[in-house]
């Protein structure tokens, strides 16, 4: 038999998705922990997530340093022995701080987990913060900032969520030199206080773990003493921003870092799902029509992407490419021209199924592992989504019709809602 390579081969549509069942357990103190049992491999992923994000600050750029000095030393032991006593037993650790929440995430053999459990009680219940590695890692930070405020789509990506929520918000504010240099241990100190020991947290268990996981973390983690007092946060009180165009003059760049977009809503939106659709059509994929005018026909660029960020409380829609400086007004014209044909033409039924059958193959493609199936599973267990989200996911995209995404163009993507960042030039 000869193969015809100028034939499509034969597939079929995926038109729902099965995921294991989560298992959600109360600890002696009420924590919660959710445990999402594969047994793939005998490895395992513990995730403690607090309330303690940039949300919470008093003082700008206390989450992450808090966050991330939790290792860096205890009354027992070093920032050295902590890492030598983590390696031991093979075992990985991340200290994460976002804009809703802050994290300390640890990576084990399920068979080592009685070894992990104390270090992590200890790094939660008793850092000492050490004034010469907090220095260390200021020193890192503010090298690293001074590098990326260099890079123009480093700083578009700053000027665009500062225009969009206001600097000083926590889903506008940046870590900025000036800020970092500022920074004291007892403001660091302060933070944890405040926002992190003794205060409520929930737990994610991914992997090959069962009931008797759950009993040995109860046995550690279950025993802490917990607060019951509020936490107070950020009063969003935003003002409205300037729809004027916010252009950072680089003379001697050759390229231009362009964003374009909005502030939009989150997940739990009743329009989220047709406005997904609406913006992988747009510049979601790799085949969307950003790129194919903007890469392909026009090669003004080696990629140009829309997305749709979303947090706990809001969210944001985005376009973003880098170009040569002297096609940025072209760029952003015939971005615009895109937009006008998704507000005023309907979608092509065959375009619409092979965007819808590319979403729906990336979803499943994401549920490879028990902590690519735990991510997924975030969004519902710590924003408090409905329950189906994610069992609904796909016949929600598959429902999306032309008219719907023409409707969702013409409504939020009208031109007096964007907001436009150029760094470079025009």
């Amino acid at each position: 038999m000869i193969l015809d390579r100028t034939q499509s081969p034969a597939f079929q549509a995926i038109q729902e998705v099965r995921l294991p069942a989560v298992q959600t357990h109360r600890l002696d103190n009420a924590i919660p922990l959710h445990l999402i049992a594969v047994a793939q491999q005998p490895v395992l992923r513990l995730e403690c997530v607090f309330d303690a994000g940039t949300w919470y600050e008093q003082v700008p750029g206390t989450s992450f340093f808090a966050m991330k000095m939790l290792s860096e030393g205890t009354p027992s032991r070093s920032s050295a022995q902590i890492s030598e006593y983590i390696d031991r037993y093979g075992a990985f650790l991340e200290l994460n701080s976002g804009p809703d929440r802050a994290s300390i995430v640890v990576y084990c053999l399920t068979k080592f987990l009685p070894n992990v459990l104390p270090i992590l009680r200890e790094m939660l219940t008793e850092p000492t913060f050490p004034q010469k590695e907090l220095d260390d890692l200021r020193n890192i930070t503010l090298q690293n900032l001074r590098v990326n405020y260099e890079k123009n789509a480093y700083l578009a990506g700053v000027l665009f969520r500062a225009k969009l929520f206001g600097a000083e918000h926590p889903y506008g504010r940046s870590q900025r030199p000036d800020v970092v240099e500022q920074l004291t241990r007892e403001g660091v100190v302060s933070f944890y206080e405040r926002a992190i020991r003794n205060r409520p947290f929930q737990i994610i268990l991914a992997g090959d773990a069962t009931e008797n996981e759950v009993l040995l973390i109860n046995r550690e983690l279950g025993q802490l003493s917990i607060r019951t007092d509020s936490l107070a946060s950020f009063a969003d009180n935003t003002l409205a921003d300037s729809d004027l165009p916010v252009l950072a003059e680089k003379p001697d760049s050759v390229q231009s870092s362009i964003r374009l977009g909005r502030r939009l809503f989150n997940r739990a939106h009743p329009d989220y799902f047709r406005m997904l659709v609406t913006n992988e059509i747009l510049g979601g994929y790799f085949g969307s029509r950003l790129m194919k005018n903007i890469r392909e026909e026009k090669g003004f660029t080696y990629g140009i992407s829309s997305n749709m960020p979303s947090y706990r409380r809001d969210g944001y829609f985005l376009i973003g490419t880098d170009v040569n400086k002297e096609n940025t007004q072209q760029t952003l014209d015939e971005i615009r021209k895109e937009i006008r044909i998704l507000q005023t033409e309907l979608v092509p039924d065959e375009e619409l199924e092979v965007v819808k059958n590319y979403m729906a193959g990336e979803f499943v493609g994401s549920l490879n592992t028990p902590f690519e199936i735990a991510d997924r599973y975030k969004v519902i267990l710590l924003d408090s989504m409905s329950a189906d989200f994610l069992t609904t996911y796909i016949q929600k995209i598959r429902a999306v019709t032309p008219t719907e995404i023409l409707e969702m163009a013409a409504h939020y993507l009208a031109s007096d809602y964007l907001r436009e960042v150029v760094v470079g030039g025009k």
